[in-house]
């Protein structure tokens, strides 16, 4: 938003917008309101609010020639010393501002008057409106209008039975505590107005609407009625923020100071001037900040969503950090129609939070978990939800009924995997006791929050205690200080906003330098994947050194990701530091550092080059994109005397064995030493490392045993992997992929058994045999499942498109073009026939091969 200027804006008098007979007149500027809102070039501006007086203005009223002159006040008034004469004109001061509220009320509902119609033929095939237009301009005024109905209807009975006992600062009190509403109006008022221009331009009938909006008269007034234009009914709010400042100083200048209501109108008075300062922070009010009771700026230094385990459930939070304390706030639910607001769940002054580990004597709460294989169903779920939404956007060439069901068929399954999804523990302490534990995705966004906390603690902070009325302005603002608007989900994303890179990430780290210290050092590479961040790979531990050489190169899997994060640690190796969090030992981050992935520089060739710098070090790394749709191709290789990219049938029959000798030496290895580990087959290994092992089994190197008794466990598996993708068809067949298609599908089990087994035997016997070994493999891998984390689910997840997915050709027939829609297609049907056989009894190919099924249908 632009920096507000008094230069540029002009301001809301406090002299301007009193009137004769101490009539509190809701007209305010005299002449037209857009007339006094150009600057000197012409330009609209956005008001200035002015709330500077800090005592009661003298009361003025207009002369012939405009000039500002003092009011007659009522007889018997000029005195004004005594009790019973100040009451009087304390009614005096109230019967003017109520008749002018309620000219307010009636402005407002002139103004929601067409909204309703309006909305109504925004469903329509006819619009006048967009929904998002009749929502951009009508921002914020039905809210308004019921907080000065009820206001409204509250103050009047008090005046009509006046005396001395009658008290309304209560009533004062609670306008005052919900200013944030205006807040949240003005912010929004340019934009407002300037969507009002383009709709009348655009649309005549929109145009006659917004010319001719017929406002009631008052009550006394019998069918007195008068036309105003939305512009100048849109402003009255703008103006109506400083009459409730005005009036308030008058009611305490008449209000005896023994009087119930004398505290009650000094606190509204208080927040009301808070409030208006708020709005004319010299930094960016309308974004960023709110002012404290001792007048000091309260700025809003960061905000987002995050996961919250309360009560042992998560529970989605939206987190404000400001300069002096961290707010936890959840979205209110509301009436169709009505604004949304926050609730304040809790909050910490900054003075007295810390992240102090838990003693050994505390209990960490149960942290609940979905099962990988679940994460990864919605994930599949997700995606192809979005390939029917092309697909139907296609075929509709335009929005439909459908698309609307399918989007949130697809809001809900991305809600519920942001929500499930993290599990980085981050735990908030508040030293008098109380503690609260976010989960996190990204150590990166950790690391944030952290260091942004602990940069404002450094300076003086005193401990803040918040009224309730305090709290409940803050966390009004809260809606429009937010700089995070919504969940990063996909139905929340604009069309036009890029869908991100699907395929193949080649990151090679090449070194950091800038370190003042010899360390232990290693980084990680985090990539965004449906609206959150995950760890994708790591590099090697450079031991005690201040410039790490690593030169490592990896592939990383993109799902629609438009960022990539650079972490650098140094490695702890004192077990004394395990922290009990997340079980694992305290690595220091050394610096952090992210690049977004622009399609155009990465989609090249050639390898770009680029550079990070995170707290004085510079990270060197290269990059290299690869989309799905060419990473998917079974290309054959030309080379038919190696083992990649050869048919299984060949390699077989030229080693003169059953199963290809890459496989069986591969699997062999990790059984040895890679059983045990977490994330196996799941985690990256380093590209150059598989890139080597690729070349030695291709040009049946003797010392291949050797290589693979010293490489990286991770480097093995992602070589069985690569030999399985690179295969010129799949293990299981083209031919039969169709016929796995519809066996999976099947719904009786007895069907089911018939048909699966009857397709294992159709396969041609090197395939099969290899199938059945590695379908043991697996198994043994999934029983260390409580020590790797790799359950079945998982490797089926892993393995699946790999060994089923279809060759090239069988691709093209399908007649499928978007990456995303290659990479949905079949996916989970292909991850559930390799779970059936994972989860079936161990099959003998010697009793496959005898035993006679009544199958007998032709594939």
């Amino acid at each position: 938003m632009e920096h507000l200027s008094t230069r540029e804006l002009p301001r809301l008098s406090w002299i301007d917008t009193l009137y004769s007979n101490l009539n509190y007149n809701t007209d305010g500027y005299e002449g037209d309101p857009a007339e006094d809102r150009k600057s000197q070039d012409g330009s609209e501006t956005m008001p200035f609010i002015d709330e500077s007086p800090t005592m009661s203005p003298h009361l003025c009223a207009r002369g012939q020639d405009g000039e500002a002159v003092s009011p007659t006040p009522p007889e018997g008034l000029l005195s004004g010393g005594d009790t019973e004469k100040g009451l009087e004109m304390k009614k005096l001061v109230l019967s003017g501002f109520l008749a002018s509220e309620e000219i307010y009320i009636n402005q407002l509902e002139a103004l929601l008057l067409p909204m309703k119609p309006l909305k109504a033929t925004a469903t329509t095939s006819k619009p006048v409106l967009t929904m998002e237009q009749i929502e951009t301009i009508f921002f914020m005024i039905q809210d308004i209008f019921v907080i000065h109905k009820e206001f409204y209807d509250a103050i009047s009975p008090n005046i009509q039975q006046w005396d001395e006992k009658v008290t309304v600062g209560h009533l004062f009190q609670k306008l005052a505590s919900q200013l944030g509403v205006y807040k949240a109006f003005v912010d929004n008022y340019k934009v407002a107005v300037e969507t009002a221009e383009k709709c009348s331009l655009a649309n005549s009938q929109f145009q006659k609407i917004s010319e001719n909006l017929k406002v009631k008269g008052p009550k006394e007034s019998k069918d007195c009625t008068t036309t105003a234009t939305m512009e100048a009914l849109l402003y009255k709010p703008i103006d109506r923020v400083t009459r409730s400042t005005l009036v308030l100083h008058d009611l305490l200048k008449h209000t005896p100071k023994d009087h119930p209501d004398f505290p009650l109108l000094q606190d509204a008075l208080r927040i009301s001037q808070n409030f208006l300062s708020s709005i004319n922070e010299e930094i960016d009010p309308r974004r960023t900040a709110v002012t404290t009771p001792k007048g000091e700026v309260r700025q809003l230094v960061k905000d987002g969503f995050l996961v919250e385990m309360s009560e042992g459930t998560r529970k989605l939070r939206h987190a404000f950090l400001f300069t002096d304390l961290l707010l936890c706030a959840k979205m209110k639910k509301t009436a169709v129609g009505r604004h949304q607001q926050y609730e304040c769940k809790w909050y910490i002054p900054l003075a007295d939070l810390s992240f102090q580990t838990l003693d050994d004597s505390d209990s960490l709460p149960h942290i609940q978990t979905l099962p990988e294989h679940e994460i990864e169903e919605m994930k599949i779920k997700i995606s192809s939800i979005k390939s029917e939404i092309q697909k139907e956007k296609k075929a509709q060439k335009s929005q439909s009924r459908n698309v609307d069901r399918l989007r949130k068929k697809m809001n809900e399954q991305e809600s519920c995997l942001l929500l499930n999804s993290p599990t980085i523990p981050f735990r908030i302490h508040n030293k008098h006791g109380k503690s609260y534990l976010f989960l996190l995705s990204s150590d990166y966004e950790r690391s944030e929050w952290r260091e942004s906390i602990q940069k404002l603690q450094k300076k003086d902070l005193q401990a803040c205690v918040l009224s309730s009325v305090e709290l409940q302005v803050l966390t009004g603002s809260c809606f429009k200080l937010r700089t995070v608007h919504n969940i990063p989900v996909t139905s929340n994303k604009d069309d036009e906003e890029s869908p991100g890179l699907y395929g193949f990430l080649h990151v090679i780290v090449h070194k950091a330098t800038g370190f003042k210290e010899s360390a232990n050092l290693y980084c990680t590479l985090e990539v965004d994947s449906f609206g959150y961040f995950v760890s994708k790979a790591i590099t090697r531990v450079f031991r005690d050194t201040t410039e790490p050489q690593w030169n490592e190169e990896f592939e990383i899997e993109l799902e629609g990701s438009q960022c990539l994060r650079i972490l650098c640690y140094e490695k702890c190796y004192d077990k004394s530091k395990l922290n009990k969090d997340d079980n694992e030992i305290v690595d220091k981050i050394m610096g952090k550092g992210q690049v977004q992935l622009d399609p155009q520089t990465v989609q090249s060739k050639n390898w770009h080059m680029d550079v990070i710098e995170m707290n004085g070090i510079k990270v060197e790394f290269s990059m290299k994109f690869t989309s799905r749709d060419l990473s998917l191709k079974r290309t054959p290789s030309k080379k038919q005397s190696g083992v990649f990219g050869v048919k299984i049938s060949v390699v077989t029959k030229r080693e003169r064995s059953k199963v290809p000798y890459i496989v069986r030496q591969c699997i062999e290895e990790v059984e040895k030493r890679g059983i045990d580990e977490v994330g196996i087959y799941r985690i990256s290994g380093v590209a150059t490392d598989i890139q080597a092992l690729k070349a030695a089994f291709d040009a049946n190197t003797k010392d291949i045993l050797m290589m693979l008794s010293d490489m990286d466990i991770n480097a093995i598996a992602g070589t069985l992997k690569l030999y399985f993708r690179e295969l010129p068809e799949p293990l299981l067949t083209d031919r039969l992929y169709p016929a796995f298609m519809e066996g999976i599908a099947l719904s009786d089990p007895a069907a089911k058994e018939n048909c699966m087994m009857h397709l294992l035997r159709s396969l041609p016997d090197p395939n099969l045999i290899t199938f059945l070994i590695l379908l043991e493999h697996l198994k043994r891998v999934a029983e260390k499942e409580p020590v790797n984390k790799m359950s079945l689910h998982n490797l089926a997840t892993v393995f699946g498109p790999t060994l089923l997915r279809p060759s090239e050709s069988e691709i093209s027939k399908a007649h499928i073009t978007l990456a995303s829609d290659i990479w949905s297609h079949d996916v989970m049907a292909q991850v559930q026939v390799l779970l059936y056989y994972l989860q079936h009894p161990p099959i003998s190919f010697a009793e496959l091969k005898k035993n006679t099924l009544y199958f007998s249908t032709d594939v």
